[in-house]
């Protein structure tokens, strides 16, 4: 893990998560890029009246303050870190500019999106950034204080491609961990599957890996699969869950799945997701 990239908006809760990113970046020794990308004026695509100069002006002007004040917040926090770093400012569409510069990082830290809060990327921007950036995304809970992560860790597993791409993904913080807990909700035997014991294929993979993992079973019977996660996330007192993030096919697009989904609109923890 040594590229790490940190979404930087003018959010009140930016500083935290550049503070999350700059601890991480500490610990790995890792180059640490705080990018901001300037999104173009909206222009309605159904609109009666031509829209007057001066308001796509002020939507420009508010633009440009929010990136000078996203700016000023991740030097601010570099001022008293001791790690390499740089800053990207870009114009585009937040979605698919991040995209292009999260190809390049070993990890990506984001926040969990507030709707309608000035300055703030789309709603699914956790989302698509998931989906489409090749490698883990971190998502930051928009309350709460994490001024470090994976001390105390809990991997979602349901014996899927993507559990084990985010496992892969998680696997330079797994291996510094105190306590890591392999979580199976509801899990089925099956040959296919989770094989005799659910989660013990698994463990004993990251046990070779240098990793101990208890294996913990999570079932109810009128309780979701993300209900479940969240509970026992809370119970074991984790600061960080590892999850595959699940992508279904619509039109010409990835949706992500629904146990996904929930967990990223009620997440507690910040969550390290990758597809």
């Amino acid at each position: 893990m040594k590229d790490i990239l940190v979404y930087v908006d003018a959010s009140p809760r930016a500083g935290a998560r550049i503070d999350l990113a700059v601890a991480l970046a500490r610990r790995f020794g890792a180059h640490l890029t705080g990018l901001h990308v300037v999104p173009p004026p909206f222009v309605p695509i159904i609109i009666e009246a031509p829209i007057p100069p001066e308001v796509v002006e002020d939507q420009i002007k508010l633009a440009r303050d929010l990136a000078s004040k996203a700016e000023a917040t991740f030097r601010a926090a570099l001022q008293r870190a001791d790690i390499q770093a740089e800053w990207r400012r870009v114009d585009g569409f937040p979605t698919e500019a991040a995209l292009v510069h999260a190809r390049y990082a070993d990890l990506v830290v984001v926040g969990q999106t507030v709707p309608d809060e000035p300055g703030n990327p789309p709603v699914d921007f956790p989302d698509r950034l998931a989906l489409g950036a090749g490698g883990p995304v971190l998502v930051v809970p928009r309350a709460g204080s994490f001024a470090d992560v994976g001390r105390r860790v809990v991997v979602a597993w349901n014996a899927s491609r993507e559990a084990k791409r985010a496992v892969d993904d998680a696997l330079p913080l797994l291996t510094e961990a105190q306590q890591v807990s392999v979580l199976v909700v509801k899990p089925k035997t099956s040959a296919t599957g989770h094989g005799d014991v659910p989660g013990a294929d698994i463990a004993l993979y990251l046990a070779r890996q240098s990793v101990t993992a208890e294996v913990v079973q999570a079932y109810g019977e009128d309780a979701t699969v993300a209900d479940l996660l969240l509970s026992r996330v809370a119970e074991l007192g984790a600061d960080l869950m590892v999850m595959g993030a699940y992508g279904q096919p619509r039109l010409l697009e990835l949706v992500m799945g629904g146990t996904t989904r929930a967990i990223l609109s009620r997440m507690t923890v910040p969550v390290l997701i990758a597809h």
